[in-house]
């Protein structure tokens, strides 16, 4: 056994969802309003991961239209079951969403159109198969007078070939507290003489926790663990290393262990949560027919002893991205869903050529925008970029609301703070003709952008506090992003020779000026 860093998904992977075949391991986390929808990774050892798709990848499977990142995507759950995997999901829209079933045989193959569960009420979905049948357990928000927030959550039989439910509806808990609210994110399993249910509770804030029930029957009724809750930081106070666990889901590996992987997150300069909800990983025991999570410790560790299973590294990802590959790397996400290829890595060999087009990082639309998560507190972006369009450059953006912008007009570098969808310049600096290389380096909340023309060491332009880009404080459930974009009339093209990200120690300052 070797000790391991967690978070083992670090960046804003909320809501994780794991399956084991063989000595395989596959995982789910949310995406929100993000295309591709629904992130999958793949593991031999549970804690090293490498991206290999989404399970949501043409439009005709998803229609973002009009959502903001509080919307789309939520909490899937990945399941196997006789040589098929199977993922079940929330699209969370105003006016529009629903509950869905996609199937595929690989999951890095091609994943189904969807099909939608009818009259399925509700949110975070799952699935239990067992003894012949499959369960479909859900979340139903029914908010009484006088207490928002509480939720109940049902089983009943599911179709998974046509999407219809059968039988009875069957309401089986609603927390483990008194007066709980948002028990969510719920898991069945059966083990032994029992089914076991595990839930988040409390919300995904300072007192998310997870809890845990059993029952002999699917159905209920269920009996709490008189642990309760079974895992949680609200004990550890706000100056905790990792706070909010939740949406945990179970694992047994192919040598008997059991492990769990949930969300939670880290907070730097306070009560700041700037990569917000990452996937962490927890060992858990039995005791007297319960899960302990975290025996002995009662906590999530940044740092622990490892799975006893052989350890499977993948080829480390390299800190730059030349795009001179025949497809984008899986790593990349665009708002929303795009209804045509705006981006092209063969019109210029050797670079990713964005079209300029109207929609902008600022509408709810599909801008020309490539996003990769930020996954440190401490982390760099830097690219280089030749404009023919109106305006463009590298982006940190949390949503079309709360953005900063480094964008390049062909002559200027301005820095654009965007809070509440109220911008204000924050700085600029006269480059001059392109090619052009922005870099904004982050350390917590204190950030540092820098620009230089061609030739040219680099400039600092300015500095901005990100504290209005951190989940609790702008209302988002998901962490920052950043990567290069381009606005204009739809003719013009911004060409990226290439894109850098990285923790800051990865990066040597003296190096900077001459790097492009």
């Amino acid at each position: 056994m070797t000790r391991f860093a967690n978070p083992v998904l670090p960046g804003s992977h909320p809501d994780p969802s794991i399956c084991r075949v063989g000595d395989d391991y596959y995982l789910a986390t949310s995406t929100f309003a993000l295309f591709p929808g629904i992130a999958l990774h793949h593991s031999r050892d549970l804690v090293h991961w490498r991206p290999i798709g989404a399970a949501l990848d043409r439009p005709s499977q998803l229609d973002l239209t009009g959502l903001t990142m509080l919307y789309g995507i939520y909490a899937p759950t990945l399941r196997h079951h006789d040589g098929v995997f199977y993922l079940v999901c929330t699209v969370v829209g105003e006016g529009a969403g629903g509950n869905f079933l996609v199937t595929a045989t690989d999951p890095a193959g091609s994943w189904s159109e969807p099909t939608w569960v009818e009259d399925a009420p509700g949110f975070d979905p799952s699935l239990l198969f067992d003894d012949g049948k499959v369960w479909y357990c859900g979340t139903w928000q029914h908010d009484p007078v006088g207490e928002p927030g509480r939720t109940t959550v049902w089983v009943q039989e599911l179709d998974v070939a046509t999407g219809v439910l059968l039988g009875e509806r069957h309401a089986v808990w609603t927390g483990a507290l008194v007066g709980a609210t948002w028990a969510e994110g719920p898991h069945l399993y059966r083990i032994g003489d029992y089914v076991y249910l595990v839930a988040a509770e409390a919300g995904t804030d300072w007192n998310h926790a997870i809890v845990v029930a059993r029952s002999t029957s699917v159905t209920g009724p269920y009996q709490g663990c008189p642990a309760n809750p079974v895992l949680s930081s609200r004990h550890l106070g706000r100056t905790a290393d990792v706070v909010g666990p939740g949406h945990a889901d179970l694992v047994e590996t192919q040598d008997g262990e059991w492990w769990a992987v949930l969300l939670a997150a880290r907070p730097s300069d306070g009560p700041w949560w700037g990569t917000s909800r990452e996937t962490f990983l927890v060992p858990v025991a039995w005791e007297e027919g319960w899960p302990v999570f975290a025996p002995g410790v009662g906590r999530v560790q940044l740092s622990l002893e490892g799975p006893s299973l052989a350890s499977h590294e993948w080829p480390a990802r390299p800190t730059r991205d030349e795009f001179d590959g025949a497809a984008l790397d899986p790593e990349w996400s665009c708002a929303r869903v795009p209804q045509s290829q705006w981006w092209s890595l063969s019109a210029r060999p050797g670079h990713l050529q964005l079209q300029a087009r109207t929609d902008t990082p600022y509408d709810i639309g599909n801008p020309s925008m490539l996003l990769r998560r930020v996954e440190q507190a401490a982390w760099q972006a830097s690219l280089s970029l030749e404009l023919t369009g109106d305006r463009g450059g590298l982006i940190l953006w949390v949503s079309d609301s709360h953005q900063l912008r480094v964008e390049y007009d062909g002559q200027l570098v301005r820095l654009i703070r965007r809070e509440d969808s109220a911008e204000v310049t924050v700085a600029e600096h006269a480059v001059g003709p392109g090619p052009v290389r922005l870099q904004i380096e982050a350390h917590g909340r204190d950030s540092v952008v820098r620009a230089a023309g061609p030739g040219d060491t680099w400039t600092d332009v300015g500095k901005v506090d990100l504290g209005f880009l951190g989940q609790l404080v702008n209302g988002y459930f998901f962490g920052m992003l950043v990567g290069p974009y381009a606005v204009g009339a739809g003719e013009e093209v911004a060409d990226v020779d290439w894109f850098e990200y990285g923790d800051v120690s990865l990066f040597e300052p003296s190096d900077a000026n001459l790097r492009g």
